[in-house]
């Protein structure tokens, strides 16, 4: 916990010392980067295979997949005797 309060306020002294017009220029590069079309389509593209994938597990665990302790997904030890 110290570690990281110690590190927050070497950030806050930097940071500070950096000034506001050091951070609009970090914000503007980086709208700027973000807002590429290269940019936009890779994180397009990114969002589409993560939301195959979070479809493809709730689909897996909603069919009856098996827990990592051989029951079924809201089976009881008592059901399975």
């Amino acid at each position: 916990m110290k570690t990281f309060l110690l590190g927050a306020a070497v950030g806050y002294v930097l940071g500070a010392r950096a000034g506001r017009a050091r951070y609009e220029q970090i914000v503007r590069t980086y709208r700027k980067i973000a807002d590429h079309p290269a940019v936009q389509g890779a994180a397009g593209v990114a969002r589409a295979k993560v939301g195959e994938k979070v479809g493809e597990t709730l689909h897996f665990r909603g069919t009856g997949s098996h827990g990592t302790n051989g029951q079924r997904a809201g089976e009881s030890r008592a059901s399975q005797a």
